[in-house]
């Protein structure tokens, strides 16, 4: 009798490292540079801990990319996927057919989300979630009889994922470097205050952001508009907290002009920032809310766009909507993040995210602003970021190249097994939900110990300069 195929590390890390250089093209990376220098290559994780082919324990800081909320090496989500794979793996939901997985998850997500928020439409990712935004908005205004509202205004440095749709959403300049952005989009400024306030308080800074989206609205005609689009927390360009004034503006604005507002979840989703949502920890009234990662925890592949009553009523009232995707509410995807949604209320995860894990951390966390590198430390629920900088007291950057010094502390950590990254001259973390406060006392004193090594090497390099 056959035996089915059981992936093991049977070579050592330096063969591993030149068959992926041979054969494996990395997203979001300089692929020959990473073949001279050979990939870390993960083995093994159990709740918030990496284990390496090198045999090394890494506290993980980031949950994967911001997606692990319930911890590594969950047993339920694996016997979920199982049970789901014998007995119905995949069929697809176009052609007036659907699956009890789908159903049930459909009806989860909508019992948890805000209220007024209960229709899913789902996808394999937030990238194709957020595709799917693009087409329903133009098609939401084209049945009620304005196909000229077509423009998506977002911003400057937001992240909607990278494909074509959700990378023109997107306001990294780097990405539209390659391969350009689809037309009808257009960024506005980004709610920064400690890179781009200048002498102006956060509020006011918050208030002059957000009135950047009414003026783009009057250039561009209110009848031109179809949406805004927003990360209630700009994750990958940095965990930007926006000031207070920030959203109550935007919210405003969207309301009086009567466009709809997408609010990003991908991140701030299922429980990272405190609440199920982020768009309750800012008071957000979105029209949508896109969502991936927390949903199953990162464990299996699944995304999709959670749809407030009015425009699932429009969409519904005109035939058919042209849009979907082989593996939109996978029945596997769907059964590992209904379990997954069970966990975390079976266990309360939120409630530990809320009054057990955040406090803590928030403690430890403000604390690393002792160092004398460290300006700006902040955090929401589980998602923080430090500020790097040579002059805490004008906020000012590194005379070299932006992101020379966070790289450089980037690598302390990997060195010093902490995961967490750099954007520019910012660290960020993103620990999973589950992570205790022991473990983020080691999680701290790794960010100290790491931060301290890379401001030696900096006055050793003579990098200690403010441009």
């Amino acid at each position: 009798m056959n035996q089915p195929v059981k992936i093991t590390n049977h070579l050592p890390t330096a063969e591993l490292q030149a068959l992926d250089a041979a054969h494996h093209m990395h997203p979001f990376t300089d692929n020959s540079a990473l073949a001279k220098k050979g990939a870390r290559i993960m083995k093994s994780a159990k709740g918030v801990w990496l284990t390496d082919t090198e045999g090394h324990k890494i506290i993980d800081g980031m949950a994967g990319l911001w997606c692990v909320n319930i911890g590594y090496g969950r047993k339920e989500l694996a016997d979920a996927a199982s049970s789901q794979m014998l007995e119905l793996a995949y069929y697809n939901t176009f052609f007036q057919t659907s699956h009890i997985p789908a159903i049930a998850l459909a009806a989860k997500i909508a019992e948890v989300a805000p209220e007024g928020m209960n229709h899913i439409f789902f996808a394999g990712s937030g990238s194709e979630a957020n595709d799917t935004n693009i087409r329903m908005v133009r098609r939401y205004w084209d049945i009620k009889g304005q196909p000229e509202k077509r423009v998506i205004i977002a911003r400057k440095n937001g992240y909607h994922g990278s494909t074509m749709g959700g990378g023109s959403l997107g306001g990294m300049s780097g990405i539209h470097a390659h391969g350009g952005k689809i037309a009808g989009i257009t960024h506005i400024g980004e709610p920064n205050w400690w890179e781009q306030g200048g002498d102006m308080t956060p509020e006011d800074f918050g208030l002059m952001r957000a009135q950047e989206l009414e003026k783009a609205i009057l250039e561009i005609g209110v009848e031109n508009v179809a949406a805004f689009i927003g990360e209630p927390i700009q994750g990958a360009g940095g965990v930007i907290v926006p000031p207070s004034t920030y959203w109550p503006e935007i919210q405003r604005i969207v309301d009086k002009y009567g466009i709809l507002l997408i609010a990003d979840e991908v991140i701030t989703g299922f429980g990272r920032t405190g609440n199920w949502f982020g768009s309750t920890t800012f008071g957000i009234k979105p029209h949508i809310m896109t969502i991936a990662k927390g949903l199953s925890s990162g464990y299996q592949p699944i995304g999709g766009s959670i749809v407030c009553d009015e425009v699932a009523e429009v969409m519904g009232s005109s035939g058919d909507f042209n849009h979907g995707y082989t593996y939109s509410g996978h029945p596997v995807a769907a059964a590992v993040a209904l379990e997954n949604i069970r966990i975390m209320q079976d266990e309360g995860i939120i409630d530990h995210v809320r009054n057990v894990a955040h406090p803590y951390l928030m403690q430890k966390w403000q604390g690393l602003t002792e160092h004398p590198m460290v300006g700006e430390a902040r955090l929401v629920g589980l998602m923080g970021s430090i500020a790097l900088t040579p002059d805490k007291a004008s906020r000012a950057k590194f005379a070299a190249e932006t992101g020379t010094v966070g790289y450089k502390c980037r690598e302390r950590c990997f060195a010093n097994d902490l995961i967490m990254r750099h954007v520019g001259d910012r660290m960020i973390i993103s620990p999973p939900l589950v992570i205790t406060p022991e473990e983020i006392d080691i999680l701290i004193e790794r960010a100290w110990k790491s931060i301290d090594e890379c401001y030696t090497a900096v006055k050793a390099e003579g990098l200690w300069q403010a441009r």
